[in-house]
């Protein structure tokens, strides 16, 4: 057997080292949280990765992807939001999911964009970056988006192209 031992003078490397905010107080892997309100199934996030941390900011990060599933009253699945990272702040009660991340309604469009948030106070789902949303019609490109967490009231706030618009 053999053992090595190293020591460094970095001052960098040794207070990353020793600081406890960047250490995880919580380690689980493949975690299913339910969020719900009076007996009711609001979310399902299921994570292969969770690590919380617990310090001068509170949050929950999530570095090898996510996949929430939201459900209606009835306790049918209603849209389902899946990216690569997410970071869940506690005190905010907000997620942010990037890389990849894809949101899919019940009538099958789908949000496609780099960066989004889900405000699970108000149910709402937002980005400020470029998005694109496909719809058995259409392919809509635009910077920004505001909707609900179900993904059928949604607003770009920039459109980009041409696009039909239907008269219902």
């Amino acid at each position: 057997m053999l053992c090595i031992f190293a020591c460094t003078t970095d001052l960098e490397t040794v207070e990353l080292v020793g600081n406890k905010d960047t250490l995880p107080m919580e380690t689980a892997t493949d975690l299913e949280i339910i969020y719900s309100d009076s007996a009711r199934i609001k979310a399902i996030v299921f994570a292969p990765e969770f690590n919380r941390f617990v310090g001068t900011e509170n949050y929950t990060e999530m570095d090898k992807g996510i996949n929430v599933k939201f459900y209606d009253g009835r306790g049918n699945v209603i849209s389902t939001l899946t990216s690569n990272y997410a970071i869940h702040k506690t005190e905010e009660k907000i997620m942010e999911a990037r890389e990849k991340v894809e949101v899919i309604n019940e009538k099958g469009e789908k949000l496609e964009t780099e960066y989004l948030q889900w405000n699970e106070q108000t149910g709402r789902i937002y980005s400020n970056e470029l998005v694109t949303i496909t719809t058995p019609r259409n392919k809509i490109i635009g910077k920004g988006l505001e909707s609900n967490q179900e993904f059928t009231d949604y607003t770009i706030l920039q459109p980009i192209g041409d696009f039909a618009i239907d008269k219902e």
